[in-house]
């Protein structure tokens, strides 16, 4: 029986693989790996067949020891912890047959000029292709978010000698309920929204005029997918691995700028604050509301997938996120105990909706 270990299983990302995996293939034995039993009950609650074992990224030698005894690897967890990623790579490589790492990186890997120049809100032209740009995308400079890792993850079948075949599923800014045992939500769109609504007003990064791409989770989990199937085939089956097995997943995309003022007009449109206008915010301004905000809303970050299309016939097919920041704005409104038309309740008009702390 083919076997499979996870990293990230009550994650955002890796819950909504795991959901996509394991109810598309349920004869493949699991193991999932859990920090605590909390974490581990909540995985078990949704799939008694998962094996489970205690540890976190630091756990070194049982990360090595799990990838040892696993086929396939999905690696879901934090796409930056070098130290993770060489003891999976050392475990697949102590197999004797063929095994098969699928790592999460981001595309934020994609921001490094701004990093570079300190640039935030400004508009960038270039964009990355993971099919004709396949070169240019697997070696950007070593200073960009990720990059160290990314480069273990794409090295792996020569370091392993050819045991280990790789491939770098890169995410865009992501959105979208999840399907995992557990965090079902995301973080860029939805802290703006929180960030919106716990200020009374909306806010862009300087201009506000630069762009990312967007992927729903939940069409991202069908990449993952592809993977595990051409993994599961002889041969690795369709898909492109090792150092040309980079996978960009997005849907389409936008300006911050437009989101940033689109939740604002949601938001006003809900009666959750009183105005749709928004301050345009600096670096510090925004890492104030957020840890890195400048980052997450400032910067540019502009890919094409293609190599998904190509070899899978992969065709996004979930909402847009546009359509869907009126729920985004109303589950960080629950989140924060707001309700509908809590705006002009505080600010004195005659309301009938009220803080939903104030009810029972």
């Amino acid at each position: 029986m083919t076997k499979l270990f996870i990293t990230g299983a009550t994650g955002y990302i890796g819950g909504d693989a795991l959901y996509t995996v394991a109810n598309t293939y349920p004869d493949l034995e699991i193991t999932a790996l859990v920090r605590n039993s909390d974490k581990g009950a909540k995985v078990a609650s949704q799939y008694a067949k998962i094996r489970l074992v205690y540890g976190n990224l630091d756990s070194s030698d049982l990360l090595t020891k799990e990838s040892a005894a696993a086929d396939i690897v999905l690696h879901c967890a934090d796409c930056d912890h070098l130290g993770a990623a060489e003891a999976i790579v050392a475990g697949l490589a102590q197999s004797q047959n063929k095994s098969y790492l699928i790592h999460t990186s981001g595309t934020g890997v994609l921001s490094f000029q701004d990093f570079e120049e300190g640039t935030y809100g400004v508009a960038r032209e270039k964009e990355y292709n993971d099919w004709d740009g396949i070169g240019e995308v697997t070696s950007i400079p070593d200073t960009a978010l990720h990059r160290n890792v990314d480069k273990i993850v794409l090295a792996a079948n020569k370091t392993s000698g050819g045991t280990v075949h790789s491939a770098i599923v890169c995410p865009p800014c992501i959105y979208g309920p999840g399907r995992g045992p557990d965090n079902k939500r995301s973080v860029q769109v939805y802290e703006m929204a929180r960030a919106t609504l716990e200020r009374h007003k909306g806010f862009v990064i300087e201009e506000g005029v630069n762009r990312w791409t967007e992927s729903h989770v939940q069409d991202l989990s069908e990449i993952y997918l592809a993977l595990v199937t051409a993994a599961l085939s002889p041969d690795g089956g369709k898909a492109t691995w090792d150092d040309k097995g980079y996978y960009f997943t997005e849907s389409g995309a936008f300006s911050w700028g437009e989101i940033g003022q689109k939740i604002a007009k949601v938001a006003l449109d809900k009666k959750l604050i009183n105005s749709a206008e928004v301050d345009h915010l600096s670096k510090d301004e925004a890492d104030k509301l957020l840890p890195w905000g400048s980052y997450l809303w400032g910067t540019n970050s502009r890919c094409k997938a293609s190599r998904a299309n190509k070899l899978f016939g992969w065709t996004p097919k979930q909402t847009s996120l546009v359509d869907l920041l009126p729920e985004i704005v109303e589950e960080e409104a629950r989140k924060l105990k707001l309700k509908l038309g809590h705006a002009a309740y505080a600010a004195g008009e005659n309301n009938p909706y009220i803080p939903a702390q104030n009810e029972e």
